[in-house]
């Protein structure tokens, strides 16, 4: 497994605090499937909600059986070599190493994509945020020009070049890493001439009028930062979380820069936190108090606050 230099330094560190050593969860030959995952979850259950599943997880992406086949064929052996390699993914998981970090991929919205300790997790609750773009763009004929900003693993971009084969997409990031697992998922799903990739901070390098535009900025506030698990607080790139004070910071400023630059009818879909939504819609208004103009909060599955909308 090829390791980031994120990944590499997580795992001196480890070494050097004594966090376990991989060989200590298995002991004796390598075990079967059915053994390995019994004391894979047991391992992870301090660390997990669904350790049995975590467990699965990294034991599939090591022996590259279907989950089905590892399920129904626990006595087969795992080779020295798997062993080894899954007790590492086990303790490093235990240790509170992401799993998707491990894995290297996550699904998101029916796709497969890419992630390295450069970008940010996608997390389903985004997905909201793909449906409503698709929603707005459903009746509109012709092609389309979509910016998302702050695309991270481009995974929002990929979602939306793949269900809108007019669209011309834009993918805005200022991380150059990011920028760099974003275009190798593009190339992943053949979407890499759909998708025009841009190195800048949030809209400073925007190309002409567009008709969508959306993001997944920066949003976890000063104190609830303190709060957030150790998974995300010392794995996640700062730079994709961290919003400011009161967490709003990169929304005021995504929301002054978008000003004038979207067409009649187009629209402007923010991913914000659960407890946002007032002071998001807000400060929307204050910025965009033009008649005509419509905004709005969406809720997430789970009914919290998740994506402000302004339409002209």
């Amino acid at each position: 497994m090829v390791m980031s230099r994120a990944f590499a330094g997580f795992r001196a560190q480890r070494s050097q605090r004594g966090d376990g050593e991989a060989q200590t969860v298995f002991s004796g030959d390598p075990p079967n499937a059915g053994r390995a995952l019994q004391q894979g979850a047991s391992s992870l259950g301090g660390v997990s909600d669904i350790p049995r599943v975590e467990a699965e997880v990294l034991l599939t992406h090591v022996v590259g059986w279907t989950r089905a086949a590892l399920l129904a064929h626990p006595e087969r052996s795992l080779t020295a070599a798997q062993a080894a390699q899954y007790s590492e993914l086990i303790t490093d998981r235990a240790a509170g190493y992401p799993l998707p970090y491990l894995t290297g991929e996550v699904e998101f919205y029916g796709l497969d994509v890419a992630v390295t300790p450069e970008v940010l997790i996608p997390r389903p609750e985004t997905e909201v945020l793909v449906d409503l773009a698709l929603e707005r763009l459903a009746d509109r004929k012709g092609s389309t020009t979509v910016v998302d900003v702050g695309t991270g693993c481009g995974c929002i971009a990929i979602a939306l070049a793949a269900h809108l084969p007019q669209g011309l997409i834009y993918a805005i990031d200022i991380s150059p890493a990011a920028l760099a697992v974003a275009r190798r998922n593009a190339e992943r799903h053949g979407l890499q001439e759909r998708i025009q990739f841009i190195n800048g901070d949030l809209l400073d390098r925007r190309p002409g009028p567009v008709g969508l535009i959306v993001s997944n900025p920066p949003y976890v506030s000063t104190d609830e930062w303190a709060t957030l698990p150790p998974s995300i607080r010392d794995h996640e790139p700062r730079l994709a979380l961290d919003g400011g004070r009161e967490g709003l910071e990169v929304v005021d400023r995504l929301l002054r820069q978008s000003q004038g630059l979207l067409v009649p009818g187009g629209a402007l879909l923010i991913e914000i936190g659960a407890a946002q939504g007032d002071a998001a819609k807000e400060m929307a208004q204050r910025l965009f108090p033009q008649r005509g103009i419509t905004i709005r909060i969406h809720p997430d599955l789970a009914g919290r606050d998740r994506v402000l909308e302004i339409q002209t």
